[in-house]
């Protein structure tokens, strides 16, 4: 069976992961950057968050960062979003790197609203929708992370982070690292002018100091 060695090779992986087929403008439903992913999930590898890792991936769409996870080693990921036809797609994913002969460990499939998940898991890796279509999405899923594992790693806007470090505080969770980006949004919807936009979003890793 085949193991992931290096970043490239994981971005590469990432890179072959099918996206959405209807994307909902009001779930925010982008295909994150597989360049991107792996950085994210290579830097959680080298911090010990991954391999053996119990990992949740809330809102997790097409499930590139779940699938990061268990191509990392992750001991099982929970792949949850509200959306069938997203877990459809991720699930067409995860048979699509087996196919590939990738050792995997447990996936788990599950459609549920955000505010009503009660699962636990060791590390949450989500790219949560920015709030903006729907107002404070965000801070409900960074919300539910916390409850559901003691390390979180999630992506926001850059131009948030006060209000995370604010967010965090009353959650008694603390910021650690810190990674900038400038995330490429392809032209998805008809109302999009320019091909790719780029915004620049940060993604985060929280600790519970509970």
């Amino acid at each position: 069976m085949k193991q992931i060695s290096s970043k490239s090779r994981l971005a590469v992986a990432l890179s072959f992961l099918g996206g959405f087929y209807e994307p909902k403008v009001r779930q925010e439903q982008y295909v994150m950057d597989s360049e991107i992913g792996a950085s994210v999930l290579w830097n959680a590898y080298l911090l010990g968050d991954i391999e053996g890792k119990v990992i949740a991936d809330l809102g997790c769409g097409t499930a590139m960062l779940g699938i990061g996870a268990l191509l990392l080693g992750a001991k099982q990921v929970f792949l949850v979003d509200s959306d069938e036809k997203a877990l459809e797609i991720a699930k067409n994913n995860i048979l699509k790197v087996k196919s590939e002969s990738y050792s995997l460990g447990k996936a788990e499939f599950i459609c549920k609203d955000i505010k009503e998940l009660k699962i636990k898991a060791e590390v949450v890796l989500q790219n949560p929708p920015f709030g903006t279509k729907n107002a404070h999405a965000d801070a409900i899923f960074l919300e539910k992370a916390f409850e559901t594992a003691p390390v979180v790693y999630s992506f926001h806007k850059s131009e948030t982070k006060e209000f995370l470090q604010r967010f965090s505080a009353k959650k008694n969770a603390i910021i650690t690292h810190i990674w900038d980006f400038k995330f490429p949004l392809k032209a998805t919807f008809s109302f999009h002018q320019r091909q790719i936009h780029r915004i620049k979003v940060s993604c985060i890793r929280f600790e519970s100091q509970k």
